[in-house]
């Protein structure tokens, strides 16, 4: 498919140019199709099998994802992150109709859902990293900061609807209906995809010019080489490995331990999506902060001590207000880290580097989990979240000690 090429940056706003607007929608529509996908899965999982089976079939897309992840940012810098993501979005919704029509049809055990999980996994490794590379081909270099806010507010969006859609899905039509209701929203985002105008870079002849392998080493030196990039990933690597444990098991541990039940975690989740959601809802507003790169570090810094404190609230009021405090400042540390990586990034090597911070987050970041919850077991919660915390805050740290870095700003 040939994309239709817009020779240069529009002057007008992202958040006022229904260009960029089109890709948003099919961008939403796509990530409200992912929430209502992995209820409906889950759903059908349990109903099919054991407890134990539907955790491997929840699991079966994560090997996949991280064994081909850098695989992707090659293929996503090599064709094109407009062609890639209109092909990954058609294929999951193939993917997805063709599990509701088989499930509709027939009663057929766990095989199909494994299979579609893997399938998932597998595109999402190619998906993820073009998603991450097609902005820069839509607006202008200083509107990348606006475009990132508002890509995690549709983050937010379809994580808060798209488990209601699901569970609607669910009680009209069980899992044929979810999983049905899943592959139309995916559906959605392909002509809207297709309608986007996409520009030429400066630098896209030099995208991929030699073997897969060679390309991926490109990007692996163009990141070790530059002096902001390096310590970025390295920020966002320790960030998110402090706080992904406390932030999933350990809070379910916690509001088991104090009594304050699901509702409980509820509450305190819709605070942490809260403040989170407030920080997008920021840079997509303001479209810059000044000295992004001293804020990205000081917010990580503050937010591990809200993270740790976290452990020790005493009120499900408390825990509900740190929680805030946390997605307030963990959100604006992460939508001003993926804006620098958009903005300093060699345009030709964006899916590849997308595709290394991806997999941090993606791929490696939850396989802590497990070892979060074994620590809380040994030595308890309390021990556990500090440690996190201090994980967490040496992101900033490393963010603070290193000049460039400190430095860094977004374009204006």
């Amino acid at each position: 498919m040939t994309a239709t090429l817009i020779p240069s940056p529009t002057a007008r706003a992202a958040h006022r140019d229904p260009n960029v607007l089109r890709w948003l929608t099919a961008y939403t529509s796509s990530m409200l199709g992912d929430n209502v996908y992995y209820l409906a899965l889950s759903w059908a999982a349990v109903q099919a099998g054991t407890p134990a089976q539907a955790g491997l079939v929840m699991s079966a897309s994560a090997l996949p994802r991280a064994v081909l992840m850098l695989g992707g940012g090659v293929i996503a810098d090599r064709f094109g992150p407009h062609r890639v993501v209109i092909a990954s979005d058609a294929l999951r919704c193939a993917a997805v109709l063709a599990v509701a029509a088989l499930l509709f049809l027939a009663r057929t055990g766990l095989w199909p859902l494994a299979l579609l999980a893997l399938v998932f996994g597998a595109v999402d490794a190619v998906f993820v990293p073009a998603v991450g590379a097609l902005p820069a081909r839509l607006t202008a270099n200083d509107q990348l900061g606006r475009v990132q806010g508002m890509r995690s507010l549709a983050i937010r969006f379809a994580a808060v609807v798209g488990a209601p859609l699901g569970g609607l899905g669910v009680a009209l039509g069980g899992a044929p209906a979810a999983f049905a209701l899943a592959g139309l929203l995916i559906a959605v985002s392909v002509p809207l995809l297709v309608s986007v105008r996409v520009r030429d870079l400066p630098t896209e002849d030099d995208a991929a010019k030699g073997t897969a392998w060679a390309d991926l080493k490109a990007g692996l030196r163009h990141i070790r080489g530059h002096r902001v990039l390096a310590p970025l990933m390295l920020a966002i690597a320790l960030g998110d490995l402090g706080f992904v444990g406390p932030l999933n098991v350990g809070l379910t541990l916690l509001a088991d331990q104090r009594g304050w039940g699901a509702s409980g975690m509820g509450w305190t989740l819709a605070g942490f999506g809260t403040g989170a959601g407030a920080a997008s809802l920021l840079l997509a507003v303001r479209g810059r902060l000044p000295r992004a790169g001293l804020v990205a570090g000081c917010t990580v810094v503050v937010g591990s001590v809200a993270i740790g404190a976290l452990a020790y609230a005493p009120t499900l009021a408390t825990a509900v207000g740190t929680a805030l405090l946390v997605g307030l400042l963990t959100g604006l540390s992460g939508v001003l880290c993926g804006a620098l990586l958009q903005t300093l990034t060699d345009p030709a090597y964006l899916g590849r580097v997308t595709a290394l911070s991806s997999l941090v987050s993606l791929g490696l970041t939850p396989l802590s989990m497990p070892f979060a919850a074994a620590a809380i077991g040994a030595w308890g919660l309390r021990p556990v979240y500090v440690v996190s915390a201090a994980v967490c805050g040496l992101g900033g740290v490393a963010a603070l000690v290193v000049p460039a870095l400190r430095r860094a700003e977004l374009p204006r």
